[in-house]
């Protein structure tokens, strides 16, 4: 699976993130009819993954956190990864730990 960056087709949708969340970094990626957005806050991260034509198989799942994972400096820890699932939809909240988050 290929995950395409396609961020700036989407600035209203990272524009409304970035000013109605905690959110610093926002990215969307596609993959065929898979939408992927990543988000990036000071607690943690998420990774939002749709397809609105069928379920997501967890192949796929796996693919798209590992992509994910291999970008990160450290590899969460198992407990900080929380998955839900829905239909044609999946979030992967990863919780940062409490020494990696700057006291404001």
């Amino acid at each position: 699976m290929k995950l395409i960056n396609v961020t700036n087709s989407h600035s209203r949708l990272v524009r409304n993130q970035l000013e109605n969340t905690d959110a610093e970094m926002v990215k969307v990626y596609t993959a065929g009819n898979t939408t992927v957005i990543f988000t990036a806050a000071p607690t943690h991260d998420e990774i939002v993954i749709v397809n609105k034509k069928r379920n997501l198989l967890d192949k796929e799942i796996q693919e798209i956190q590992a992509f994910f994972f291999k970008k990160m400096t450290t590899k969460p820890a198992p407990e900080f990864v929380t998955i839900i699932r829905e239909n044609g939809l999946v979030e992967i909240s990863i919780q940062k730990p409490m020494s990696n988050v700057s006291a404001s």
